[in-house]
């Protein structure tokens, strides 16, 4: 099976990420999405493909301590389970 996900934009408000790590932000969001649907597949409802307008996610706490691979894999975590 083939999967393609575009994510066309990701709102991230109150995150502090300094514009030389976002690319770390990203690499570490698009890896874990790929092992999270590696690992669990798709949704039933989207097997026959489709779309999705928006995906809400429950709010995240992120702490400061952290940096943008954990954020990323935060963020990836919480956008599959919305």
């Amino acid at each position: 099976m083939n999967i393609n996900l575009h994510i066309e934009r990701l709102i991230l408000d109150g995150v502090d990420i300094h514009p030389s790590q976002r690319h770390l932000l990203h690499a570490s969001v698009q890896t874990e999405l790929t092992r999270l649907l590696t690992e669990g597949g798709v949704a039933p409802q989207l097997t026959g493909g489709g779309a999705l307008p928006h995906v809400a996610s429950p709010a995240l706490q992120l702490h400061s301590g952290h940096g943008p691979a954990e954020f990323g894999r935060q963020i990836a975590g919480a956008g599959m389970g919305g």
